[in-house]
């Protein structure tokens, strides 16, 4: 077994052997993976059989007290599996699911055959077909998902606390002369309740499989604005371009064509409505991810921070109702960066 305390594996062994993954006089054995900061996540072996689980932690591992209810680990499960009956090929598959104990587990995918998404555009492997399927997925999710009841996913305040304080809030804060645009922002996300929102589709959480991305850590999940989804990813995409410079074009590429693909599937209502919301929030997203809670861990010059910041400010007193004016601003900024 890993480090984990034994006692702290006993409940899921009997649950995994209860769901007949485990067999019941197996000693499985349990590795942990890397890669998140909200949960314990494991990969289990017994025998030839191979799966994940994870467990949901109540405090996260960064450097702020950020506390979230461990429910959110029922609301990623929830996600997974109504993400499956729109795009099967895009999620993993859940085994089960022990509500009680607060973990899930679900199929083991080979990194060999499905790389992280940020770890390639991190070596500059920056495909536009990609993003445009990420985007696509997306936004199949959301408008087959228009209307969905709030049931099993989080509520608008756990949302809050998870995603609009840590990020947006936290980052008013550090800078109060545009904290009221930042808090008209958190009051248009809470307004706009559309469809099941993922609320972390970061590079990090998507898989390179043979078929297209693999959606994964859906524990903010939430029945919301669905212009979070896709400004949340499109800022990642800007933020690499200072994690590896040689790759902007390319990053900016895979920019315009996941904005494009996701646009394409909005249905709900009018495009250029929802487009200007994504464009409102994507700078706010952006400079929290240098001030917020949950800075990038990659952005460390002080000399790129500031870019960022002076970026950003200006867009959020007066945010583009075009993605293409950002990433045509953005492009002129890393021109002249240091």
């Amino acid at each position: 077994m890993s480090d984990t305390k034994p006692s702290d594996l006993l409940p899921i062994i009997a649950s995994l052997r209860a769901a007949r993954l485990v067999g019941a006089s197996d000693d499985p054995h349990f590795t942990p993976l890397t890669g998140g900061v909200a949960s314990d996540i494991w990969r289990v072996e017994s025998g030839s059989n191979r799966l994940v689980v994870k467990r949901a932690l109540a405090k996260l591992r960064v450097a702020a007290d950020w506390q979230v209810p461990v429910s959110r680990n029922a609301c990623e499960v929830a996600w997974m599996r109504a993400a499956a009956q729109i795009v099967p090929e895009y999620v993993p598959q859940i085994l089960a699911h022990d509500e009680v104990n607060g973990f899930f587990a679900m199929e083991y995918l080979d990194p060999a055959a499905h790389p992280v998404w940020k770890l390639e555009l991190r070596d500059g492997h920056a495909e536009p077909a990609f993003a445009a399927k990420v985007g696509n997925a997306i936004g199949r999710i959301h408008a087959a998902t228009v209307g969905a009841e709030q049931g099993a996913f989080n509520s608008s305040d756990v949302f809050r606390a998870i995603r609009l304080e840590p990020y947006l809030e936290a980052t008013a804060r550090q800078h109060p002369e545009i904290a009221p645009q930042i808090a008209a922002l958190v009051a248009q996300t809470l307004h706009n309740r559309h469809a099941l929102v993922h609320g972390d589709v970061s590079p990090k959480n998507i898989l390179c499989g043979p078929k297209g991305p693999v959606f994964l850590d859906a524990e903010c999940a939430w029945v919301g604005d669905p212009a979070f989804d896709p400004a949340f990813c499109l800022n990642h995409l800007l933020l690499k371009c200072l994690w590896t410079p040689s790759a902007v074009s390319k990053f900016l590429s895979c920019f315009d064509a996941l904005a494009e693909t996701y646009l394409a599937q909005v249905t709900w209502e009018p495009a250029d409505v929802i487009e200007a919301r994504i464009a409102a929030l994507l700078p706010a997203l952006l400079l929290a991810r240098i001030d917020g809670k949950s800075p990038v861990e990659y952005v460390t010059d002080e000399k790129h921070k500031a870019m960022a910041r002076a970026f950003a400010i200006p867009l959020i007193e007066k945010s583009p109702a075009r993605l293409a004016e950002i990433s045509g601003l953005w492009q002129a900024v890393m021109k002249d960066a240091p």
